[in-house]
């Protein structure tokens, strides 16, 4: 069905009108980056690139930078492996309570960000600091790792599902055992969504603010530097350069994610890469 003109303009108008609506407040934010004078005022005066410089020689923006790139790398790491074990049971296997499994994976997605910190926060209280254990960066990693399983997990169980067993079946038929399969069949077709979804999740874990706040103790992530000081009008500028610069650090990744993703769902390359994988476990 052709669309006529003016349903091709009115679409387009209504497409612009929702990224226009999504992002015109980042916009804004971006361009008080640049504004010259301390309080923001609206037509901005001035502009300056200055309070870059400053906001990279803060140590405190670094100290919140290192240590949310590694909780977020952390996060990720664990959600890879908890995510795609979690995945291949489901999608590979049929037992029952599998679709209770995949409901209660799914759900910590679902629930308000304050419920799963406040369970977090309880739990390092009262079970874990009496045997040694409090705020540190693994509560970060841990409270994290809890909604970026979920990420993981929505990947891999579309793709496993997709790929079907056939040549998983093939490759042991060849006498290949268990972990020949996974490493030269079931991993090959996986490894595109597992490489999207780890962006995601990083993505995901580098910006959450609520569950940090009660997972970091004193320590301050990016988010929650920034969350700390954007009452504070003097740090304003800089607050404003750390944001445009989270923006960037969202948006790359999933980005990434989404050309891969898309990608590679368009080849039939790692089929045909598995089934030689398979002969060569022969051979």
């Amino acid at each position: 069905m052709t669309e006529s003109r003016t349903a091709r303009i009115f679409l387009r108008l209504g497409a612009g009108a929702t990224l226009v609506f999504i992002y015109f407040p980042l916009v804004v934010i971006a361009i008080y980056a640049f504004n010259e004078n301390i309080s923001q005022t609206w037509p901005i005066e001035s502009y300056t690139t200055k309070w870059f410089g400053i906001a990279w020689h803060n140590p405190d923006v670094r100290d919140a930078l290192k240590l949310s790139v590694e909780a977020a790398l952390g996060a990720t790491a664990i959600a890879l492996v908890l995510g795609t074990l979690a995945a291949l049971a489901v999608a590979r296997s049929r037992f029952f309570g599998r679709g209770t499994i995949s409901f209660l994976v799914l759900l910590p997605i679902a629930l308000p960000g304050i419920i799963t910190g406040l369970a977090l926060q309880a739990t390092i209280l009262n079970v874990l600091r009496p045997i040694g254990i409090s705020f540190s960066i693994w509560t970060i990693i841990i409270g994290h790792a809890t909604f970026c399983i979920v990420v993981v997990y929505n990947n891999a169980v579309a793709r496993a599902r997709r790929i079907g067993g056939p040549l998983q079946e093939a490759s042991m038929d060849l006498g290949a055992d268990t972990w020949q399969t996974f490493r030269y069949v079931t991993f090959p077709q996986l490894r595109t969504a597992l490489v999207a979804a780890a962006l995601l999740a990083f993505a995901l874990s580098f910006d959450e603010v609520v569950v940090t706040i009660f997972t970091s103790g004193a320590q301050q992530t990016l988010p929650i530097w920034i969350y700390t000081n954007f009452g504070r009008p003097r740090e304003l500028p800089i607050v404003n350069v750390v944001a445009l610069f989270v923006i960037f650090v969202s948006i790359i990744p999933v980005w990434i994610a989404q050309r891969i993703a898309g990608g590679g769902l368009q080849t039939d390359e790692p089929r045909k890469g598995a089934i030689a994988a398979a002969i060569e476990v022969q051979v």
